[in-house]
């Protein structure tokens, strides 16, 4: 009997907190919504403005298989460093290569976009690194040393 009774009370407490729930949501109704809503509408939100805001650009990384000689990459080393020994700038080294073709101060001057006369300071300078005392001189030398090809 005291089983029964326990029961009785448990239905009848489940049955108060029902009707207090449903109390609750009719009371309250509009603002149960209005919460549900701005939720739906947050989410929607933060999803939307992760899309938008994604980097466009996608990287795609190509590998391709090139061929390369060791003797030309040693060669250029090896010329690199012979220009550096004899102290020409790389602008003399413009010069010296225009003088090996042939090209006139002038020419030269013309084709570099410089005065006439900073072509004659570059000659000058370029005649004193390689230790000639003509421009045909220093072309020879600069063959014979492996700057010029």
């Amino acid at each position: 009997m005291l089983l029964a009774y326990g029961f009785a009370l448990a239905a009848l407490l489940l049955g108060m907190k029902w009707l207090e729930y449903r109390f609750l949501l009719v009371q309250h109704s509009f603002e149960i919504y209005a919460g549900l809503i701005a939720l739906v509408f947050t989410a929607l939100g933060i999803w939307l403005a992760g899309k938008l805001t994604a980097p466009k650009i996608r990287t795609v990384i190509i590998e391709k298989e090139i061929q390369a000689t060791i003797q030309d990459d040693y060669s250029e080393l090896l010329r690199a460093e012979k220009i550096s020994r004899t102290g020409l700038s790389k602008r003399e080294l413009d010069v010296l290569e225009q003088m090996a073709q042939g090209l006139s101060n002038q020419k030269i001057a013309e084709k570099l976009h410089v005065s006439l006369n900073t072509i004659k300071t570059h000659t000058a300078r370029i005649l004193e690194k390689l230790e000639a005392s003509r421009r045909t001189q220093a072309v020879d030398f600069a063959r014979k040393r492996g700057i010029l090809s």
